[in-house]
């Protein structure tokens, strides 16, 4: 899912902000709101993820042993 909102923001930006024809208009999110669901959803992807995003380990100086 953040692979297809990836591209879609990177063709969003690519493309005009507006575009308008004999069948109507249509005007895209602004970048910075599109950036910003991308920040909620990889937050809340990194939410549900098990453990805390922080690694724990043991430093033993050398010579120590």
């Amino acid at each position: 899912m953040a692979d297809d909102l990836k591209d879609t923001i990177r063709e969003n930006a690519e493309g005009p902000a507006k575009a308008a024809g004999d069948s109507g208009s249509i005007e895209q999110h602004k970048l910075q709101d599109q950036i910003a669901a991308d920040r909620y959803l990889n937050s809340k992807k990194a939410a549900k993820a098990k453990g805390l995003g922080v690694r724990l380990g043991r430093v033993i100086p050398p010579g120590a042993a």
